[in-house]
């Protein structure tokens, strides 16, 4: 059965049930209500009748039943009773509806209580049938109760008037059901299309899909309302946060989980951060904040996932290996090919000398600076970055000198070579390019490495167009680029943002049409906060 038929039905059974119970209650009330009225009003109009000086003063008489049957046929009419019955001590008749029952015994054993002087209401049956009835004593100057007042309404009139009631209480029953069918037919489909029209074991395929895929992701998924109250989190989330049950963060701000999330910042702000680096504990983390909108574009929380900074190095090592191994064996190719080329020319030239000699050339050269950086760089993911860059500075028609007194031998065990390598070849990447857009003939470009003292020290000079001073405080902002092209700008950013892992800082120094020299200190051992 579809939802939208379940809450009909279940809504509909609930209205006509409530609709009957409170029918009978206030036709239960009803009838009791006016039972208590109409006895009370036999019994005022009863002890009016016992008050009165003309009924007492017939008890005199030697036929009281003559002035005492008109004055209670008069009463009986004027007040709407269905009798006024007037009787002495022994309960015989001197006034009834039907004169043959005058002189006649009363009936219904309900006068005890009143020939003891008082007055009271009760439910018996009578000549006319059962009737509530009030009674009162009528007393003679001594104060002895001589006779007694009977006043009756019949319970078939009480019930004629609580059916004209009940009567009106159904059609509004049926009113009220009917307007309670619609309401239920709009509740349900409202509800329906709050849900998309799922149905509910839809919905909870969906939400233990939505489970798996959260614990299938390999980062950390946390989401905040607005108010900042974590709704949701994954096991990945909660093994970086250090905790391992639910209930521990679920609920929680998310300020006392992580003091420095700028979730908050951005459910204020509405704007989406991406690849931003934070510290988590003791660990450094990659993180992406997204404010969650709904269908007015209004902010109604946030969401952020993050990573841990080592694991994502330690997934593109590889990569950024072999990547540096691709560029290094391009440039090696290209370049040997066209020496291949031009000894090929030569020897088919019989310039025999001139091909012997640009061998030796070109041999001495590689195989100096392959000796030279096995000697004083003998880290091999060091070494054969600046071998690759060196290979590639061929390749451009690019001077590349790496200093020789540079001695980058004791760089220690601890120090990530990622980070190392992603600011080496970022800055050797950067002076290239300055170098081959500064308009003369002869482009170069220095390296300097050291490692003596407590700080790893390099420097890469080039003889570009230098920095303008305008644009001094923004070359380290992330996609800012002077080239003006898509996907630039990140590499001083990627510089920044390792160094900041290491505890080091970067410094430069730039002549305009001159060049550049950026200097990178490291601390061999990084000092802990």
């Amino acid at each position: 059965m579809k939802l939208q038929t379940r809450l009909v039905i279940i809504i509909c059974s609930l209205l006509l049930f409530v609709i009957i119970f409170l029918s009978f209650l206030f036709q239960y009330m009803l009838a009791a209500t006016l039972k208590e009225q109409i006895g009370m009003r036999a019994l005022n109009v009863a002890e009016t009748v016992a008050a009165t000086p003309h009924i007492r003063d017939a008890f005199k008489q030697p036929n009281p039943h003559q002035q005492i049957q008109p004055f209670a046929e008069m009463i009986r009419r004027k007040t709407g009773a269905e009798y006024v019955v007037v009787g002495n001590r022994q309960g015989i008749r001197y006034a009834h509806p039907l004169p043959d029952r005058i002189g006649k015994k009363m009936v219904g054993g309900d006068n005890h209580e009143v020939l003891k002087g008082k007055a009271i209401i009760s439910e018996a049956v009578g000549s006319l049938g059962p009737a509530i009835r009030g009674k009162a004593p009528i007393f003679n100057d001594r104060g002895n109760v001589v006779g007694i007042v009977s006043v009756g309404f019949l319970l078939e009139d009480i019930e004629d008037i609580v059916w004209s009631y009940t009567s009106n209480i159904f059609l509004f029953s049926i009113l009220a059901l009917l307007l309670g069918i619609i309401g239920a037919v709009v509740i349900a489909k409202t509800v329906k299309k709050s849900i998309h029209g799922l149905e509910p074991k839809e919905i909870g395929l969906l939400y233990q899909e939505k489970q798996a895929i959260l614990e299938a992701i390999r980062e950390g998924i946390i989401a905040v309302n607005q108010n900042g109250i974590i709704t949701m989190v994954n096991k990945t989330a909660m093994t970086l946060l250090g905790y391992e049950r639910e209930q521990d963060v679920l609920g929680k701000y998310i300020l006392h989980i992580i003091p420095h999330s700028r979730l908050l910042e951005v459910i204020r702000t509405g704007e989406a951060e991406y690849d931003d680096e934070m510290i988590l504990g003791e660990e450094t983390i990659i993180t992406n904040r997204i404010p969650i909108v709904d269908k007015k574009e209004n902010v109604i929380g946030a969401v952020s996932t993050f990573r841990n900074k080592s694991e994502l190095y330690r997934l593109t090592k590889e990569l950024s290996q072999l990547k540096s191994y691709a560029d290094a064996l391009r440039a090696q190719t290209h370049e040997f090919s066209n020496k291949l080329y031009l000894i090929s020319g030569l020897i088919q030239l019989e310039s025999y000398e001139e091909a012997l000699e640009l061998i030796t050339k070109e041999t001495n050269m590689q195989q100096d600076i392959v000796r030279f950086v096995m000697k004083e760089v003998p880290d091999p993911i060091v070494g054969g970055l600046l071998i690759g860059k060196f290979n590639r500075a061929n390749e451009l028609k690019i001077q590349f000198d790496i200093d020789r007194q540079s001695s980058f031998k004791d760089i220690p065990k601890q120090l990530d070579r990622d980070h190392l390598v992603t600011i080496i070849g970022n800055i050797i990447d950067n002076a290239m390019e300055a170098a081959l857009h500064n308009g003369r003939d002869q482009k170069r470009v220095n390296v300097f490495l050291t490692d003596l003292g407590d700080d790893l020290i390099i420097e890469v000079e080039d003889n570009g167009t230098g920095i303008q001073e305008e644009i001094a405080e923004q070359i380290f902002e992330r996609g800012f680029s002077t080239k003006g092209k898509a996907q630039r700008g990140y590499g001083l950013d990627l510089v920044k943002n390792s160094l900041k892992v290491l505890g080091g800082h970067i410094t430069y120094q730039s002549e305009r049409e001159k060049g550049t020299v950026f200097t990178v200190i490291i601390p061999k051992q990084r000092e802990e906060l």
